[in-house]
C-alpha cells in the first residue's frame, strides 16, 4: 500500500513544504494573505467613510415585498469609488440634495454583504452635512444650508 505522505526521520522539510502548498486551498487563509478584504472593500476596512451625493436613486426590493427603497449614489472622498447607500427612515429623501456631504457605514448584512430585501446595497447613510439622520427625522435638528 503506497502512502502519499512522506514518512521517516528526515521528512520534516518535505512535510512542511506540502502543508504550505495546501494552505492556499483554505478560503480564509487566501483572503487574509492576499488582503482581499481591503482590496475589494470600497471603505478599505474602515467603519465609516464620507462622500458626496451624486444622485438619488430608487431600488426595487426583492420578492415577496414590493416597493421602492430610497437610496443615493455616493462618491467616496478617500478613493473616488462610487457606491449605493440606503437612506433609512420615512422621508429622509427630502433632506438630501445632490452635492451634499454624507457619512456612510455598513448596513450590517452577513459577511459585509447586503441586508434584507435591498439587492446590492451594502451601505447606509448616517449623517448628512454633519447632522445625524435620526435627529433630522425626529425634528430635533434642521439640516444646515450651505
Amino acid at each position: 500500500m503506497a502512502n502519499k505522505s512522506p514518512r521517516g526521520e528526515f521528512a520534516g522539510r518535505k512535510l512542511k513544504k506540502k502543508r504550505q502548498k495546501f494552505k492556499w486551498s483554505d478560503y480564509n487563509y487566501l483572503q487574509r494573505s492576499m488582503g482581499l478584504k481591503y482590496k475589494a472593500d470600497p471603505l478599505q476596512g474602515t467603519a465609516q467613510a464620507s462622500g458626496i451625493v451624486l444622485e438619488k436613486v430608487g431600488r426595487e426590493e426583492k420578492k415577496p415585498n414590493s416597493g421602492i427603497r430610497k437610496c443615493v449614489r455616493v462618491q467616496l472622498k478617500k478613493n473616488a469609488k462610487t457606491i449605493t447607500a440606503f437612506l433609512p427612515g420615512d422621508g429622509t429623501l427630502n433632506f438630501v440634495q445632490e452635492h451634499d456631504e454624507v457619512i456612510v457605514q455598513g448596513i450590517g448584512g452577513a459577511r459585509g454583504r447586503a441586508k434584507g430585501d435591498i439587492p446590492g446595497v451594502r451601505w447606509c447613510v448616517i449623517k448628512i452635512n454633519g447632522i445625524s439622520v435620526l435627529a433630522m427625522l425626529q425634528g430635533k435638528r434642521e439640516k444646515p444650508t450651505r
